[in-house]
This record gives structure tokens, C-alpha cells and sequence, in this order.
């Protein structure tokens, strides 16, 4: 039983500093990030960004290798992505004549992390 809570807590901690090099990577490239970890009805958007007039979803994945990373996102995780992004527009007027975009961050040791601009279409 402990070693289930002990993993979780390294899991929930790693997902939170793979969160934040995603974060600081997208701003370097020009990105300001406007909520981490956003709650909605739908479940949880790791990320909302903004470059000029887009708005920019974004799910972060750490794996042990980049491939991991990739094949971590799941079609399940996109149509929530999905619906939880459009409750963030609903609730927020002001975003609602921007473009929308669904990117993906991907993280693994020792690798640069990789951007995966406007990853899918709902």
C-alpha cells in the first residue's frame, strides 16, 4: 500500500516539474502561458497559451523516452482535451475570436523537450 501512495507522489511530482520546463520552453519560444493545470467540467488542461491571436491547448507528456512520450496521448485524452477547451472559451469572451490550436510538449531525459504545434483537429 505505501509504495502505490510513494509512487504516486513521485508520478504527480514529476508531472509537475514536466509541466513547468513545458511551460518555461513554450515561453522561450514566444508563448505567454495563461493558466497551468486549468480545471474545467471536462477534466484538466495541462497548459493554455497565447501567441499573438492564437490560443494554444496544450498536453504535457513525460516518459521514459520520447516514444513513450508519444504514444502516451491517448484518443480519449483528446476528446476531453477538446471539450475542456471549449469550456474555457464559453466561460471567457475575450478569447472567443481567437484561433484555437491543440498542441502537444513532449518530455524525457536527458532530450530537449519536443513542441508538437497544432498536434491534432478534434
Amino acid at each position: 500500500m505505501k509504495g502505490n501512495a510513494t509512487r504516486g507522489r513521485a508520478a504527480h511530482a514529476s508531472g509537475l516539474r514536466a509541466e513547468a520546463l513545458a511551460a518555461l520552453f513554450l515561453q522561450l519560444k514566444g508563448y505567454r502561458i495563461l493558466a497551468r493545470r486549468m480545471k474545467t467540467r471536462a477534466g484538466e488542461i495541462d497548459l493554455v497559451a497565447r501567441r499573438g491571436r492564437c490560443l494554444v491547448f496544450v498536453e504535457v507528456k513525460a516518459r521514459g523516452d520520447m516514444l513513450a512520450a508519444a504514444d502516451a496521448l491517448l484518443m480519449r485524452q483528446r476528446a476531453r482535451l477538446a471539450r475542456a477547451a471549449e469550456l474555457f472559451v464559453s466561460t471567457r469572451p475575450a478569447f472567443a475570436d481567437h484561433d484555437m490550436r491543440f498542441d502537444v510538449v513532449l518530455i524525457a531525459p536527458r532530450s530537449w523537450p519536443r513542441h508538437l504545434p497544432d498536434a491534432w483537429r478534434p
